[in-house]
């Protein structure tokens, strides 16, 4: 079974007030292309579809487009919802999609969605978890879950309710954040590390195809990988390879995985030096000036009108910085108004420390990260 795994889509998304659809709809057309070359037998959709919980209608046609398409060369798509998505509005006609070989699991309902396909080497259950919280846990199973406070703890009881078939091989389709992960600045974390996940609760699939951290990554072992986003979608992603998974999976433990390159319609780069310097005609010559850019200017005046300038150069720069000796004289402030960057769960070990001269148990920190994680739900609920 030759499966494409793909994730963190975030259609509609705009980045420094730049919209990425036009680039979405390119890398889109070139995951078809390498769908079709590689004869693939489905594609896994790991969370994230769109950027916003309610899409816009042109993000929305796009997605839609790009389903026909998958359905149009029969291949079948399993995807899930991840914490950018609205259940409700991922799940819309679920029911007919699946006739078209769309299967979707948009809401965690107490059980996990399992599709069953058979090739040559036997039957594959592909297993859907949408993304999960304690508090989606515990609405769902009442007094049994009650004690589920952290995101561990509902991912494991979740676990703990699959029986899979030893004999077959098993994957599974999911939207956590895994510990020991690599993260960059366009994701989106809880307070406090709290949204992270034991590899170990994902124990016994042969393959697990994860969405929510934006770069391309094996987790513990080759065969848990994050597939990672198509496009960057930060200048903290500028050194990412940019990617499409395909994982093959043959007899029982046989599973290889490859990354097949894709090229964005505008990478995205950072650029530093003096004004003189980078504007210069050589500077840029053999480069391509349609990218997106950061620029950063050494120069120790402001220049004026610096964006309207560069962008007659650079159209699309995103976003004009200066490191200088003004600038560095403010490295002490910047620093000190950081403490408003830093976690709950941070500032709480920070503070208990210098009361008390010694830093917090590890009954403690479980303690106040449940209590954190529980205070910040019911935030989220309002």
């Amino acid at each position: 079974m030759r499966l494409m795994h793909l994730a963190d889509l975030h259609i509609g998304k705009r980045v420094n007030e730049f919209s990425m659809l036009e680039d979405q709809k390119d890398i889109l057309e070139q995951t078809l292309t390498i769908a079709r070359k590689q004869k693939v037998d489905g594609v896994l959709i790991a969370g994230d579809v769109y950027d916003k919980a309610i899409p816009s209608v042109e993000a929305v046609s796009l997605f839609d487009a790009f389903l026909t398409k998958l359905s149009e060369q029969r291949i079948p798509v399993y995807m899930i919802s991840g914490n950018h998505d609205s259940a409700q509005r991922i799940s819309f006609g679920a029911r007919l999609m699946e006739k078209s070989g769309v299967h979707v699991a948009a809401e965690y309902t107490g059980e996990l969605k399992k599709i069953s396909v058979r090739d040559e080497y036997g039957i594959l259950d592909i297993y859907l978890l949408p993304f999960i919280k304690p508090a989606y846990v515990r609405a769902v199973w009442g007094e049994e879950a009650e004690k589920v406070r952290t995101y561990q703890e509902a991912v494991a009881f979740v676990m703990d309710k699959v029986v899979l078939e030893e004999a077959h091989r098993n994957l599974l389709v999911a939207h956590q954040f895994v510990t020991g992960a690599s993260t960059c600045d366009s994701e989106e974390h809880s307070v406090g590390g709290m949204d992270q996940v034991e590899a170990a609760c994902f124990n016994g699939f042969d393959y697990v195809a994860l969405g929510h951290l934006h770069g391309p990554q094996t987790v513990g072992c080759d065969t848990v990988r994050y597939a990672g986003t198509l496009l960057k979608y930060s200048f903290s992603e500028v050194n990412h390879e940019k990617s499409v998974t395909i994982v093959d999976l043959k007899e029982k433990g046989n599973v290889t995985v490859e990354a097949y390159p894709v090229k964005p319609l505008h990478d995205m780069r950072k650029i530093r030096g003096t004004y003189e310097e980078v504007t210069r005609k050589s500077s840029y010559d053999h480069t391509d000036t349609e990218d997106y850019v950061q620029i950063t200017l050494t120069d120790e005046e402001d220049v004026f009108d610096a964006v309207g300038k560069l962008r007659v150069i650079y159209p699309n720069l995103m976003r004009l910085e200066y490191d200088n000796m003004r600038t560095r004289r403010n490295v002490q402030i910047s620093l000190y108004e950081a403490e408003e960057d830093k976690t709950p769960m941070e500032l709480v070990e920070e503070l208990y420390k210098l009361q008390n001269n010694k830093p917090m148990r590890e009954e403690q920190r479980r303690y106040m990260k449940a209590l954190i994680t529980e205070i910040w739900e019911e935030q989220e609920q309002r």
